[in-house]
């Protein structure tokens, strides 16, 4: 006799909407990053009927509150409501939106509870929303880039060298190993193999201290994180990054 999976039922959930695509004629499926419970998908049944309650909700970028049952992988969803208390953001800022929910998307697994992850979401729509100035956006891009490698165990090394533990030197060139952090550019020349990324110190410990004192930094920065974020991706593109580069020239 086959055992029933029992249905869990959650009630009032804090979420955020990441994508939704049409399911049948009438219904969506809503992938919803959330505190408790990571990102989750679920069916939002006649959510594209004109006179849904749930129909203008479903938006990216809006707080919800959102109760849902289900046993398998794709639960059914039974209430949205909004909570309010947060400017959505417009304009180049509302790209950059459209980025950080590619990324857990791409990155974060389904039902994988991250909640500094979640509190670090909310901050960066906040801050996103209240900064017009592309520099100061992708300020708030490459913080909240670190704290998902960090959640999802790729932590980054910034302020030591691997294998020696020695401070970096601001003056210092090293190249980023992926899977081991940084390594001065002459002590790699004396060794056989590694390689990555070659990178200042200064940019490395302007990473860590989430300030980027000038341009080049900035753009150093930038190139670090897409290649670190692109070998975690394993060839996967994210399409974004894309429009963000053409139309905001974020890109160098």
């Amino acid at each position: 006799m086959a055992v029933r999976t029992p249905v869990e039922r959650h009630d009032d959930e804090p979420a955020f909407v990441l994508h939704s695509y049409p399911y049948r004629e009438t219904s969506l499926i809503v992938e919803a990053f959330t505190p408790t419970f990571g990102r989750v998908a679920m069916v939002a049944r006649g959510a594209k009927r004109p006179r849904s309650e749930t129909r203008g909700l479903l938006q990216a970028f809006q707080p919800l509150t959102l109760s849902w049952s289900g046993a398998g992988e794709l639960k059914t969803l039974l209430k949205a409501e909004w909570r309010g208390g947060l400017p959505l953001p417009g304009g180049s800022a509302l790209l950059c939106g459209f980025y950080l929910n590619e990324l857990l998307l791409k990155l974060a697994a389904r039902e994988d509870a991250h909640p500094a992850l979640f509190d670090a979401y909310a901050q960066a729509l906040a801050a996103l929303a209240d900064q017009p100035e592309a520099s100061m956006q992708a300020a708030v891009l490459r913080r909240f880039e670190r704290t998902l490698l960090a959640e999802l165990g790729y932590g980054l090394m910034l302020t030591r060298e691997a294998g020696t533990s020695a401070q970096i030197a601001p003056e210092g060139r090293y190249h980023y190993e992926f899977e081991r952090g940084p390594r001065r550019v002459d002590a790699m020349a004396r060794e056989p193999g590694g390689g990555g990324p070659v990178v200042r110190g200064a940019t490395l410990l302007a990473l860590a201290a989430d300030s980027f004192p000038d341009a080049e930094t900035a753009a150093e920065a930038k190139r670090l994180m897409r290649e670190v974020l692109d070998h975690h991706l394993e060839q996967r593109q994210i399409a974004s990054r894309r429009i963000v580069r053409d139309l905001m020239a974020m890109d160098e």
